[in-house]
């Protein structure tokens, strides 16, 4: 099934199915597209506005970058669960002999780390629509702040849910190595996203 190309009552109905994906992280890639369409539609408002002449160069840079982002995200709807889908797969497949058991070890393993890898690139790209959004807020349309401003907190929620998808696959996968440095990624790309989300409330709060 291509999530992607599902009707929105659809998307919602299969979510609330008892197949555990789409899941999480499914859901995480899609809100940060929506954050990044919001983002865009911040520029498109300030762009040929007057008023903001000074800053439509920016805004047509954000633009631009925002929905590249958002075929980003799309992509990642999909992919999430397609490794979740290849986990389970592999949970599945026979272990009657030695040769098969390890196989499947193996398998699992594979599938484990993409099942990683995945939320890891949402992880990355909700860090990039925040460093969109900030500007967005501070130089966009004023009438559409809050606008600017839902897109850093789709933002953040969509990275913790993207982190939580994360840690939730490192705690079966035996490479310490790769284990660590996914975990101090994690955490350097939430530290971020959580610092540009507190500028932009700082930011909306100084604007009413």
């Amino acid at each position: 099934m291509e999530l992607t190309t599902l009707q929105v009552r659809d998307f919602i109905e299969e979510l609330a199915s008892d197949s555990p994906a789409p899941g999480g992280g499914s859901v995480a890639a899609l809100c940060g597209a929506l954050g990044a369409a919001l983002t865009s539609m911040v520029a498109s408002l300030t762009v040929g506005k007057e008023k903001y002449r000074e800053n439509w160069e920016a805004m047509e840079e954000i633009q631009a970058k925002a929905r590249k982002l958002g075929e980003t995200f799309t992509r990642l709807i999909q992919e999430d669960t397609s490794a979740f889908n290849s986990y389970m797969k592999a949970l599945k497949m026979p272990k009657e002999t030695e040769e098969e058991k390890a196989l499947r070890k193996e398998k699992m393993q594979e599938g484990l780390k993409e099942a990683a890898e995945v939320p890891l690139r949402t992880l990355e790209a909700c860090r990039d629509l925040g460093d969109l959004a900030l500007p967005a807020v501070a130089k966009g349309n004023s009438n559409a702040i809050t606008d600017a401003a839902t897109a850093a907190l789709l933002a953040l929620a969509a990275g913790k849910a993207a982190a939580y998808n994360i840690r939730i696959n490192l705690g079966g996968i035996r490479e310490e190595s790769f284990v660590a440095q996914t975990e101090n990624r994690v955490g350097e790309l939430l530290a971020a996203i959580t610092a540009r989300a507190e500028e932009v409330e700082a930011l909306v709060e100084k604007a009413f």
